[in-house]
């Protein structure tokens, strides 16, 4: 409990009764130490005394000659200290003479005496309150000396009693002086802790609201001491990173913003392959290159195309140098060109990039035969209507018969000059005014299902099989006619040249927080490879003749892909391995902020 109680204090606190726990041990070791050694020293002093009447008391032997009882009673009495006591004593331990006790005989052998067994041995001796033998009750300070030229002991002795214990007994004021000493040595540490307890405290709680990512009061001052100022020094160093943080995000949401935007495909992915962040793009451009649609970013690595770019990430593996790690290839698809490029940053991470080469060069060509084709286009139903107006206007005679053949067709010429003008009317307002085109909140599947109820018949009539897979009460915030285009264009152009008896599935196989992904399939005839990376070009024509007879403008798929950009989204179009043509195509759930 205690052990509990002393963690629940504050660190200063801690840090104080600790201190003061050790400080306190140690002044009273010091003490009893001091007290100790001045006791000694006052032993030593009072034995110093009796050593030197020791020596006076041996010189008047000396000076005498000869050991009188009677005149060492007599010195003893005209040269005695108040209560002193003098014993002679032999080598062999017998007393000889002795001021308080006359008779002799009555003394044991002093040999084993201490005073007397250190005198022999030293040459001086003491000992202090030892009971004496032959006078009892009584306590004595001894000391004695030995002085070999006369085979003789002189020991002197004072009572042990209260005047002389009150002597020997330490002096008490040095104590009292060190116990206030440490008083104000503890006072005075205790205000230190209590500043450094301060800035401890702010700096835990700093920390505590760092952690917690809270408000932070930069206007808290510390305590003017060496920690106060490391923990403004700290606080300063937080909000220069807390700033560089903050400016680290808005370039992430900026740099996420432009790969969201970019022409080209990028792919970050951790070490593990596990995806970081990819664009629309990527995953348009690698199920473009992909024989089947990829449900999840990391079966791109799966890609037999994109093989050389997964040998060299395990050829890599493990390679933590700070050199560039790089590698670009090549890949030719479904009729696009890719250049795609692999870098490895230090901590083995990594980007994919996948860039349409073709792009350029498809928008540089429409740019050029633009004008030639409409002029084309607009040229064969005008002369075909004037061809046959001619005739009738020439030949006065004609049969009625052929004259009203002759302007059925030019009424059929008309129509489809109307549908084209149309068809380019549409396709203009896109390019030119994209924001005068209403949005609002379309029910996509709903959309389909009418779409497919109005083209029943002629699916009937080529015995086209349709799968709808489209999830239920798909919506979509757009433009419902663009939307319809969309899949009455794509529905059209499958009944017109996939051939019959094909199945066609219209698919949304995928969905994230921006996109639904789609896929518009058949089992027909599919389109030859160096055709596809043009069927979306305005009158682009595989078969122009067949196109023309069946009563196609050539602008259905460039409508399409124009809706689909319109939309925010891309679309590609690719041969399946079973055969058959696909059409992969994104479109944004809401418009773009």
């Amino acid at each position: 409990m205690t052990k509990l109680m002393y963690r629940l204090l504050p660190f200063s606190k801690r840090l104080f009764f600790s201190v003061v726990l050790l400080f306190i041990s140690f002044a009273v070791c010091f003490l009893l130490f001091q007290y100790k050694r001045e006791k000694e020293y006052k032993s030593d002093l009072l034995n110093m005394q009796l050593q030197n009447y020791n020596n006076r008391m041996y010189d008047f032997i000396a000076d005498e000659g000869e050991l009188d009882t009677d005149s060492l009673h007599h010195y003893v009495t005209t040269h005695m200290i108040p209560d002193l006591r003098v014993t002679l004593i032999t080598p062999q331990g017998k007393v000889v003479y002795d001021n308080i006790q006359p008779d002799t005989n009555r003394f044991e052998n002093h040999r084993t005496r201490k005073e007397v067994q250190d005198a022999l041995m030293y040459g001086s001796g003491y000992d202090i309150s030892r009971h004496s033998a032959s006078i009892k009750g009584e306590a004595y300070f001894y000391s004695a000396r030995y002085y070999p030229s006369q085979q003789l002991i002189i020991r002197s002795a004072l009572p042990y009693n209260v005047s002389l214990s009150k002597h020997l007994k330490a002096d008490s004021e040095y104590v009292w002086f060190t116990l206030a000493i440490s008083l104000l040595l503890i006072i005075m540490f205790y205000r230190y802790t209590q500043k450094l307890g301060t800035s401890i405290t702010q700096l835990q709680q700093f920390a505590l609201k760092a952690d917690r990512n809270e408000a932070i009061d930069i206007s808290e001052t510390f305590p003017k001491n060496e920690l106060g100022e490391i923990s403004e020094h700290i606080i300063k160093i937080y909000q220069r990173l807390h700033r560089t943080k903050e400016a680290l995000y808005i370039e992430r949401e900026k740099l996420i913003s432009h790969l969201q935007t970019s022409h080209e495909g990028l792919g970050v992915f951790t070490r593990e392959r596990k995806e970081i962040l990819v664009n629309n793009l990527f995953t348009q451009y690698a199920n473009t290159i992909s024989d089947h649609n990829l449900t999840s970013t990391e079966e791109v690595f799966g890609i037999a195309e994109l093989q050389p770019i997964t040998e060299f990430l395990n050829k890599n593996e493990g390679n933590f140098s700070k050199e560039e790690k790089r590698l670009a290839l090549h890949v030719d698809k479904n009729g696009r060109s890719f250049s795609v490029e692999c870098i490895i940053f230090q901590d083995l991470s990594f980007e994919v990039s996948i860039i349409d080469i073709t792009q350029e060069e498809q928008q540089a060509r429409l740019k050029r035969q633009l004008t030639q084709n409409i002029a084309h286009e607009l040229k064969t139903p005008v002369s075909s209507i004037q061809g046959y107006l001619e005739t009738i206007i020439n030949t006065p005679n004609l049969p009625a018969e052929t004259m009203h053949t002759f302007l059925e067709r030019s009424y059929a010429q008309s129509n489809r000059l109307t549908v084209l003008l149309r068809d380019i009317s549409v396709l203009t307002r896109m390019d030119e005014a994209p924001n005068l085109v209403e949005r609002e909140t379309i029910n996509l599947s709903l959309m389909i299902k009418n779409m497919l109820n109005e083209v029943a018949l002629a699916l009937e009539e080529k015995h086209i099989t349709v799968i709808n897979r489209m999830p239920h009460e798909l919506t979509i915030n757009g433009n419902s006619s663009l939307l319809y285009s969309i899949f009455r264009n794509l529905m059209d152009n499958a009944i017109a040249y996939a051939g019959t008896g094909i199945t066609v599935k219209i698919n949304c196989f995928r969905e994230d927080e921006k996109f639904y992904y789609f896929s518009f399939s058949d089992t027909g005839v599919g389109v030859p490879e160096e055709h596809l990376n043009r069927i979306f070009e305005r009158f682009y024509r595989i078969d122009k003749g067949r196109s023309r007879k069946l009563g196609g403008t050539g602008l259905g798929l460039a409508i399409v892909k124009n809706a689909v950009l319109f939309h925010g989204g891309t679309i590609f179009a690719k041969n399946n391995p079973s055969g058959g043509l696909e059409f992969v195509f994104t479109l944004r759930k809401e418009k773009e902020a």
